[in-house]
């Protein structure tokens, strides 16, 4: 099933333009498709946001801790006799 397509005019840095003209056609595709492709990233990125309760935990650690030295820690004292 084709989807509905519709045409636009966007100004952008030339630079910008020539760029993605030579990525198009270094990998064989349109500059839609370029755009397209990029869109389609940006869709997925947005649906896959961390959730409220990751955010909240996020950073409690500190950045320079061994975690896996710090568990081997937990367990030898968790199992001391």
């Amino acid at each position: 099933m084709e989807q509905e397509t519709t045409k636009i005019t966007i100004r952008l840095p030339r630079k910008d333009v020539e760029f993605a003209k030579a990525y198009a056609k270094a990998h064989g595709i349109s500059m839609t498709e370029v755009i397209d492709r990029h869109l389609r990233r940006l869709r997925a990125l947005e649906r896959h946001t961390p959730s409220a309760e990751l955010d909240a935990i996020t950073g409690l650690l500190p950045a320079d801790l061994d975690a896996e030295q710090a568990y081997r820690e937990h367990l030898v004292e968790k199992h001391r006799s």
